[in-house]
Parts: structure tokens; C-alpha cells; sequence
């Protein structure tokens, strides 16, 4: 379903169904670079329908990387690998919307022996990269950008290994340093302040490749050795937990609604917002739990209840990054409101969030306290239908759609199409699971 410019959200009484996810979009995107440089084919099923991860693929076919569609509902695409060899681009690699595109494929295209140009769209534009020109520089390549943002224009060539430090946690740049890392000369070291998302660590061993990986404080220090040859895989990549988030949330605003949500990621570094989910009040039990390529997959099945508060503070602030959008917005519902601290990331995703987060429940007439790293919401509250500004953002047009289901009259949400970038189909979806 297309989604058009403006959308309206009418209140429901229930949430039921089950929900078939798209393919993990953090996944997604590593296993297209991971088999464009890999030895052989690798076929993906599920591949996230997102933009973000359709503009990777572009991005590797720009870089000489063949690949297709195959037939069938299940959106599966079969790459043919590259063996670490790309093509220098004819034109700038167009990244869009997407940040995981821009700084993980920066790494590769590093240890690349030509010079490619990075662009995206006007959000993208607007995102700091010095936190990946930093280490790459230090591995040798040249780097020129606009004052530390895109477009980058990127001079490959021989790298060496560092040890690097990360000042921020962030998986995208773990991610890119380790790619980068894969064509050093010498054993790139990665530690990061606290634990992120380890999907790339998960994927290069699914690769092929050989990594050591161990608990650095609240973190983990991660080394990879250069020069290593990845091979291609067959895999269905697991449904999107961030998507799922949102129909998680819109169980949990309704006592007594029910919910299955099959073959989906349960990553330890991504299940937190489970954790969190439960402790509020939302009724979750796991079955089918297996493993495949190293990424934990279950079946859920969800029963709404009443819901407490929480804080969300420190490493939780961390791996909630993307979740944190939809639980401040159904935050007001709950029975003791909830707090957001150490979150200063959410100010430089596509929209600053914590402002679009606090103007957007405002409008809705819910009383919140801005912060500079996160949000105070306090329980209790009633909200009304109102104009939500999705500020071009995903996730916040995708949050508001949920809050409004519990919301007083009709929310119109402009900006809608903005879902298309992780999950196209998700209006259709929501209301396909709603009852009136």
C-alpha cells in the first residue's frame, strides 16, 4: 500500500490478528553489503520492504554488485558476491533516507581502490558522520565532507588496523570501523562504551569470517583481522522487532487484546523492549525459539493489560534507541507516566525526536517535560485526535498512529509516507489488526 501525504486515524477498542513482519531492516541492510563481497551467491528471504534497505541494494549494484528479484510473496533477492571486488560508482551512491547505508557501507568503500561520493537526501544531509570519518582517517582513508556531514566523498585504498575507542555508542559505527577492518592490514580492535546491537559481529561469523568478541565494562571490545574472505549464505532473515514494537504497543493500550507475531528477532541486544514491555504490564509468552545464523528467532503471542510506568535510563536509553518514539508515545496511558534520560541521540535521527515526541503529544494535550537527553511524561492522561507532524520521520509518524488508536476522535498525520522508509505496508497493517 502506498501511503499518502496525510493519513487519518480513527480510535479502536481492541487490537487482534496475527502480523507477518518484514524481514529486519538492521539485518537487512548487512547481509546485502555482507554478500556483495562475499565469495559466491547468497539467496535472502524476507528482505526487509523498506526504503532505507532498498537504497543499500542500490548502492551495491552501483558498485558493480549484480543482484534480483526472485518470484513470490516472500520478497526474496539472490546476490551474486563481488569476492571483495567492487567497481568504482559512475555517480554519487545515493543513500536516501538511510544513515545505516551512509556509515556502515563508508568502511567498505574505504578499503576500495578508487574514490566514491556518499549522498543522501535533505535529512540525511543534516546527520553527523565525523563520529565514522574519525576512525576511518585514522585507518587511512581521505575523507572530505561539509563541516562533518554528508554528501562524503571518500578516497579508498590500503587501510591499516587501530584500536579504536568509540566516544558514543553506536552500532553503525562499530559496524563500520569492523567493516573497514575486514581490509586492514593488521587486527582492527573496536570497544564501545556500552553494548549495542551486535548484528554485524552476528553476520560476519555467518559469513565466514572469524571475530573475537568479549564483555569490555558495560560494553564489549570487538577484533576482526583483515584481509578475510566471506562466503555467501542462504537465510530468511527473521521479521523486524522495531516494527513489531509498534503493534506491541498498540496490544498493550487495550486490556484483553491479543496478538501473534510469528518468526520474529530476538537478538539479546534488540530484546530488551520485551523486558521493558513486561514489566509494565504487557502479557508476552515466546515459543518456536531456534537459531539461525547465529540470530535467536521465536513466535510471540501477546494479551494486553493494564500498563505501569517505567524509566528508561543508561544502557537501556541505548538499545531502546529506535523503540523509545512509540513507548513515549503511548507513555501518557500508562498508570505512572514514564522518564527518558540519556537518550541525546534521539536529536540527531531523521528529525530531532525528542522535540518532535514532545510537540506532538502536546498537540494531543498531553502535559510533557522536555529535557535535553530525553523526556519526562507523566500517566494518567487523556488524549485528543489532533494534526500530528511526522516532522519527515518514520518513526514518529508511525508512533502517533498507534497513540491516536487510544485517542479521543480522529488524529490526521502528516507526512504519513514517511512509514515507507521502514515498513510501507504498516498503515494497512494497523488497521487490518484494529477493532471499532
Amino acid at each position: 500500500m502506498n501511503n499518502p501525504s496525510e493519513i487519518t486515524v480513527r480510535p479502536a477498542r481492541h487490537v487482534r490478528g496475527t502480523v507477518q513482519l518484514p524481514g529486519d531492516k538492521s539485518i537487512s541492510h548487512r547481509y546485502a553489503m555482507l554478500s556483495g563481497i562475499a565469495e559466491g551467491s547468497s539467496r535472502l528471504e524476507n528482505y526487509s520492504t523498506g526504503a532505507d534497505c532498498a537504497s543499500t541494494l542500490a548502492c551495491m549494484r552501483a558498485l558493480g554488485v549484480k543482484w534480483s528479484r526472485i518470484e513470490g510473496p516472500s520478497n526474496t533477492i539472490e546476490v551474486h558476491g563481488s569476492a571483495g571486488s567492487l567497481v568504482a560508482p559512475s555517480a554519487p551512491l545515493d543513500c536516501g533516507n538511510s544513515g545505516s547505508t551512509m556509515r556502515m557501507l563508508s568502511g567498505i568503500v574505504a578499503g576500495q581502490p578508487f574514490t566514491s561520493e556518499m549522498v543522501g537526501d535533505e535529512s540525511l544531509s543534516r546527520r553527523p558522520m565525523q563520529r565514522i570519518i574519525g576512525p576511518l582517517s585514522e585507518m587511512g582513508a581521505h575523507i572530505a565532507s561539509q563541516d562533518g556531514k554528508p554528501p562524503l566523498n571518500i578516497k579508498g585504498g590500503s587501510l591499516k588496523a587501530i584500536d579504536y575507542k568509540m566516544p558514543v555508542a553506536s552500532a553503525q559505527v562499530k559496524s563500520c570501523v569492523l567493516l573497514a577492518g575486514l581490509f586492514a592490514k593488521g587486527e582492527t580492535r573496536v570497544e564501545e562504551p556500552l553494548r549495542t546491537r551486535d548484528h554485524t559481529e552476528v553476520a560476519l561469523r555467518a559469513f565466514g569470517a572469524e571475530l573475537n568478541r568479549k564483555a569490555a565494562g558495560a560494553g564489549s571490545e570487538v577484533r576482526i583481522r583483515g584481509g578475510q574472505r566471506l562466503r555467501g549464505v542462504d537465510a530468511r532473515i527473521p521479521g523486524d522487532l522495531s516494527s513489531a514494537a509498534f503493534f506491541l504497543c498498540a496490544a498493550a493500550l487495550f486490556p484483553g487484546s491479543q496478538l501473534t507475531i510469528p518468526h520474529l528477532l530476538m537478538n539479546p541486544t534488540r530484546a530488551r523492549l520485551l523486558d521493558i514491555l513486561m514489566q509494565m504490564g504487557l502479557h508476552i509468552s515466546v515459543t518456536q525459539m531456534e537459531e539461525i545464523h547465529g540470530e535467536l528467532v521465536g513466535s510471540l503471542q501477546i494479551e494486553g493489560a493494564a500498563l505501569h510506568g517505567t524509566t528508561i535510563a543508561g544502557a537501556d536509553a541505548a538499545a531502546l534507541i529506535d523503540e523509545i518514539p512509540v513507548l513515549a508515545a503511548i507513555a501518557p496511558f500508562t498508570e505512572q507516566g514514564m522518564e527518558i534520560r540519556d537518550a541525546k541521540e534521539l536529536r540527531v535521527k531523521e528529525s530531532d525526536r525528542i522535540v518532535a515526541l514532545a510537540a506532538n503529544l502536546r498537540q494531543m494535550g498531553a502535559e510533557v517535560e522536555e529535557r535535553d537527553d530525553g523526556l519526562k511524561i507523566p500517566g494518567g492522561q487523556s488524549l485528543h485526535g489532533a494534526q500530528i507532524d511526522s516532522h519527515g520521520d518514520h518513526r514518529i509518524a508511525m508512533a502517533f498512529a498507534v497513540a491516536a488508536l487510544r485517542a479521543k476522535g480522529d488524529t490526521q498525520i502528516r507526512g504519513a509516507e514517511s512509514a515507507a522508509i521502514s515498513y510501507p505496508a504498516f498503515f494497512h497493517t494497523l488497521e487490518e489488526l484494529t477493532e471499532r
